[in-house]
């Protein structure tokens, strides 16, 4: 009934049509998707008519949104989650970067400007994209819901993508994230807005590195399958006017999870 793999193949030509959003955002795809789908009346939301419920409706691309098997976020169960047979270790590459900002009308993401950032997961390399953020979280542990997410998306060279969920609570100030925050789009926008200084993510990482992985989607229209996620354990802090400020230009921009269904959550 357990599938033993995690990730799926997904070839690039696939993904180069179906991405979309926030989840994804190569240097000109997934903004022209969107743009595409809002002259043809198929702008979509987080509520209403246009919400994560009727997402399918909006366009026939979205049919994954109902009929995929493999749809993330999850509720990830502790109890159910399975011990690795093989321990391999995620390896992250991060150097200091140059970022701007975008408001898209679905989240606030950071298109990275500097090459050199990478992961190797499963011995695969995944090169960095965008990082944006949701709130509350959209995957759950134990039921449990988070003040904020941040999605760190990855894209192999084959096309492939890995994306690194970080869980956020209220607490201390993230200085990691200030400078960003200083300079925050609070409304839709069409070119980028330079953060002043490098990023640094590895800093932003959990220091537990326990996660959880499994096989899953897009969190966003389409819905496409196929992506290998990580959500880490420990969770990261963000202070309460930091996660305050990104509320007040999404009150909710959080997918609710989908069925886990016959696949294997895997504890690392």
């Amino acid at each position: 009934m357990l599938r033993k793999k995690i990730a799926i193949p997904v070839s690039f030509t696939y993904f180069t049509l179906a991405l979309a959003s926030c989840t994804f955002i190569p240097s000109q795809s997934a903004n022209g998707d969107e743009s595409s789908l809002a002259e043809k009346g198929h702008e979509w939301s987080y509520e209403g008519e246009t919400g994560p419920g009727h997402w399918v409706e909006l366009d026939p691309l979205n049919a994954a949104c109902v009929n995929g098997t493999e749809q993330s976020p999850i509720n990830i169960q502790k109890a159910q989650a399975k011990k690795a047979a093989k321990v391999e270790e995620l390896k992250i590459n991060y150097i200091p970067s140059a970022f701007s900002l975008v408001n898209n009308g679905h989240t606030v993401q950071g298109n990275i400007q500097t090459e050199g950032n990478s992961i190797k997961l499963n011995g695969k390399d995944y090169t960095l994209a965008q990082f944006h953020f949701h709130t509350p979280s959209e995957h759950l542990i134990n039921g449990h819901s988070y003040d904020m997410e941040l999605h760190l998306v990855h894209k192999s060279k084959e096309g492939q993508l890995a994306v690194l969920g970080i869980l956020i609570k209220e607490g201390k100030t993230n200085t990691v994230l200030e400078q960003a925050w200083n300079v925050i789009p609070k409304e839709k926008t069409t070119e980028g807005i330079s953060v002043p200084e490098l990023i640094d993510l590895k800093h932003i990482l959990p220091k537990n590195k326990h996660n959880y992985q499994y096989a899953g989607s897009l969190t966003t229209p389409p819905c496409s399958e196929g992506v290998q996620w990580v959500v880490y354990k420990q969770p990261i802090e963000m202070s309460t006017e930091q996660i305050n400020i990104f509320r007040e230009i999404f009150p909710d921009n959080h997918r609710p999870v989908q069925a886990i269904g016959d696949r294997e959550v895997i504890k690392h």
